[in-house]
């Protein structure tokens, strides 16, 4: 499935929602939507709502696994490892980072000190 990248209006206006910046915070280690319900004291309802919009945007990744009884559930966690919000020439961007990109950021940065010792 190809996504459409989000444009800076809607990343603004998710992350302005109290739901989706606490689910993001929640899951940042994989949890359950109950889970997810019970860490933000929002209904079962809310936390599917704000996680397929989360998901739409990129923010969040799903995971389906096994418990130890072998049944099968569906684990989300936040994608987000940054979000930066710039203001130039009476703009507004925004760059979210993803989890993958930061730890891709951090290895080359220390292979660039390994390599000038």
């Amino acid at each position: 499935m190809t996504r459409n990248e989000p444009s800076t209006a809607d990343i603004f206006r998710l992350l302005g929602d109290d739901y989706a910046r606490e689910i993001l915070a929640a899951a940042e280690e994989p949890k359950t939507a109950q889970e997810l319900s019970d860490a933000t004291d929002a209904s079962l309802t809310t936390v599917y709502r704000r996680l397929s919009t989360l998901k739409e945007h990129g923010l969040v990744d799903e995971r389906s696994t096994v418990d130890p009884e072998a049944s099968h559930k569906r684990e989300f966690v936040t994608a987000v490892g940054a979000v930066h919000a710039e203001l130039s020439d009476g703009s507004f961007s925004l760059t979210v980072e993803k989890r993958d990109e930061l730890a891709d950021s951090f290895t080359s940065l220390w292979s660039d000190i390994q390599d000038s010792r």
